[in-house]
């Protein structure tokens, strides 16, 4: 099953985040940010994926913010198909508006099928995600960020993930 899930794993950790985030410009006082990320991707023997990630936070200062951050992903192919629902809190601390550090727990819920086999399976998962990057101003109040997170509850031999390590693109408006 985790040679399943593999492509999954590098779709969402590859794919393009952005995040947007509502008046957060010093003549503003609201402190509420919202955003979110999608991802497609294609494969061979019609493996096909689509993801979405819904966020909301609150910027508690000017440098950090801390919110709830949701995944969605469905994929299939010849083989099998499968579901995944994450949910849990995130914390951004920024830099300099030049880095930032990030953690972020996820508890995902996974249901799997195997098409070649008939096999079914429901799965739950969960992941500490910590790491950072980079910020590149791209206009007012926009960044472009690019980082790498590791989860630090990933285990070899018992995780549907091939790897703890994700690497991960982003887009901030509003910081």
């Amino acid at each position: 099953m985790k040679k399943f899930i593999i492509p999954l794993f590098l779709l969402i950790s590859g794919s393009v985040f952005c995040q947007v985030a509502v008046g957060a410009s010093p003549e503003n006082n609201n402190r509420w940010t919202f955003g979110g990320g999608i991802g497609l991707g294609f494969g061979s023997n019609n493996y096909f994926n689509l993801s979405a990630a819904p966020r909301v936070g609150y910027r508690l200062t000017n440098d950090l913010e801390g919110g709830v951050l949701g995944s969605v992903s469905w994929q299939k192919s010849n083989a099998y198909s499968s579901t995944m629902f994450g949910a849990g809190p995130f914390l951004n601390y920024y830099i300099g508006r030049t880095f930032f550090v990030s953690a972020i727990y996820q508890h995902y819920f996974i249901n799997y099928k195997d098409k070649l086999y008939d096999f079914k399976t429901n799965e739950n998962e969960e992941a500490l995600y910590l790491g950072g990057g980079y910020m590149q101003r791209i206009g007012n109040n926009s960044y472009l960020q690019l980082g790498l997170m590791y989860n630090v509850l990933w285990k070899k031999n018992s995780s549907i993930f091939s790897s703890g390590l994700v690497p991960n693109i982003g887009f901030v408006v509003g910081l």
